[in-house]
């Protein structure tokens, strides 16, 4: 039976005069403005034309680009090979190449039998994972095979013993891990989406808390938030807040990007440039922030696990998995 494996990601620049439309497409989206067309398409100009120079800057400092495409294509690779023969894997970002649109006309050529909408967002969230999957759904109503969804995993067992690992590879190093917190941070959102119900924090939390149950050591820990824009309140505590507390503490630091399973801006740049420099600034003693999983290969057995499992649940139960963290699974 051929498969069609789907990976789902917001996609990011691939050059800087690409940056504009891609904060374009990024605005335009419902699920990021929730305001009605025409106001949004307005708006979604606006911003990106303000926002272009500023994040162009950003993406100069990291190569002149976003490497997530790259990242993805590795991925594809490393998956496909982890899947064996019958399964084919598809990339599909959201605000630039290769778009949904690219990814559908590439599957419908391959003529599948099923397929299986992987998104590499970790936690379910409207903004990312229920964005991803709509498109999905509005682009693809001509293939109609079964289509299964892997929404959410934040419990998946190679993904969390990457980040144990790691961990405690980094711990082993420090002189003194007793004057050590881990910050796990995450992309942040705005605290009005968490309160129309979007169960993000909730299993970013659930991530934590297991790999925190299997370390050896009992850390100083806590879960922090990135990457805000605009005026509306977002989650917090916030990631630099918690830089500056800890330099004021004297307690050095190790970033656990645990949202993120590629390098982008985010990392890249936020954590590896803005970050550290506000930690030297504060005096952080230690600074050191952990690489996201890329094609790790057990976080890439993990994906191929869950992949071959995915027809057995039918189309994902956003209740059962969005709420338990799809236990049943991992």
């Amino acid at each position: 039976m051929k498969t069609a494996v789907v990976l789902m990601n917001l996609g990011g620049p691939d050059s800087l005069t690409a940056v504009k439309p891609f904060l374009f497409h990024l605005f335009k989206d419902p699920a990021i403005l929730k305001v009605p067309n025409p106001f949004r398409y307005l708006l979604a100009k606006m911003i990106s034309w303000r926002r272009e120079k500023e994040a162009q800057k950003i993406y100069q400092s990291i190569g002149g680009k976003s490497p997530l495409r790259e990242e993805t294509e590795a991925q594809t690779e490393a998956l496909e090979s982890a899947l064996g023969k019958d399964y084919k894997v598809f990339i599909a970002m959201r605000y630039w190449h290769p778009f949904t649109e690219e990814a559908y006309t590439q599957v419908k050529a391959y003529a599948p039998d099923q397929v299986v909408l992987l998104p590499l967002y970790p936690h379910y969230s409207t903004t990312t994972t229920a964005s991803s999957l709509a498109h999905w759904k509005k682009v693809a109503t001509a293939l109609i095979v079964p289509t299964y969804e892997l929404c959410c995993y934040p419990l998946l067992q190679e993904l969390i013993a990457y980040y144990v690992q790691a961990i405690e590879r980094v711990y082993q190093t420090c002189e003194s891990p007793e004057k050590v917190r881990l910050l796990f941070t995450a992309h942040g959102l705005p605290e009005r989406v968490v309160a129309a119900g979007d169960p993000y924090p909730m299993q970013v939390k659930v991530s934590v808390e297991a790999i925190i149950a299997q370390l050896s050591f009992d850390p100083d820990y806590v879960i922090c938030y990135q990457s805000k824009i605009g005026p509306l309140a977002w989650l917090k505590p916030d990631a630099a807040t918690e830089i500056e507390r800890a330099g004021h503490e004297g307690k050095g630091v190790i970033l656990i990007p645990i949202s993120f399973v590629s390098e982008h801006s985010e990392t890249l740049y936020e954590l590896d440039q803005q970050y550290k420099k506000l930690a030297e600034k504060r005096r952080v003693p230690f600074y050191f922030r952990l690489s996201t999983p890329r094609g790790d290969p057990q976080f890439i057995k993990g994906l191929a696990r869950m992949v071959k499992q995915a027809a057995a649940y039918n189309v994902c139960d956003k209740k059962r998995c969005c709420q338990k963290g799809m236990k049943d699974v991992v």
